[in-house]
């Protein structure tokens, strides 16, 4: 009898153990479910200390208690950089009464071109609180590196006109300035919406 109690013993313990671990494994899942790619604790793409078009200089910690959203492109971009800009638009009108608490802002990768006026009319087109950075051409080679962001001048038929090959995607960071998430062109405004929400209802 002694043994027979004893085995049933390991084995109720076994059973909760296990119990346990699926409880823990099950809370662990629903923690954080972002839709776009997952990027947390990622060891790049930490800050972008760029001036913005007043000549300050800005960093992740200028926008804390926000969903900060990061979009490389230029002022000349034909279609990606207006379409790109525009969702970030509806995606604040979508998150209604939260949309103040996500913040847009746009990197040019064509300091030649994208001067700290013609950046502050453009973004303001779309977003006036939008915030606009450049820099010289190393700065903002050395964060788009960081971004691991590629672009490359195309030159065009006339001398001086060319357009610019570049990554298209959108980084989002949390309320406390941590890359959270990145977005692929294309996806969308309700996926930004969804994770601008799940950010913004961590604690």
């Amino acid at each position: 009898m002694d043994k027979r109690r004893m085995l049933q013993g390991l084995l109720a313990t076994g059973l909760v153990a296990g119990m346990g671990l699926g409880l823990a494994g099950c809370s662990r899942q629903q923690e954080v479910k972002l839709q776009g790619v997952d990027v947390t604790g990622a060891e790049y793409a930490k800050d972008f200390p760029l001036p913005d078009a007043d000549g300050k200089l800005r960093s992740i910690k200028d926008f804390a208690g926000k969903v900060t959203v990061v979009f490389f492109g230029y002022t000349q971009c034909p279609d990606v950089c207006p379409t790109t800009l525009q969702e970030l638009v509806e995606v604040k009108q979508m998150l209604g009464a939260q949309g103040d608490k996500l913040q847009g802002v746009f990197v040019s990768l064509d300091p030649e071109r994208d001067t700290p006026e013609v950046l502050k009319a453009y973004v303001g087109n779309f977003d006036p609180s939008m915030v606009a950075l450049t820099g010289t051409p190393e700065q903002v080679a050395a964060v788009a590196k960081d971004f691991k962001v590629f672009f490359r001048k195309v030159e065009g038929k006339v001398p001086g006109a060319y357009t610019l090959d570049h990554t298209a995607g959108l980084y989002m960071y949390d309320p406390q300035g941590r890359l959270r998430a990145y977005h692929r062109y294309g996806a969308g405004a309700q996926p930004l919406v969804a994770d601008a929400q799940v950010l913004l209802a961590e604690k």
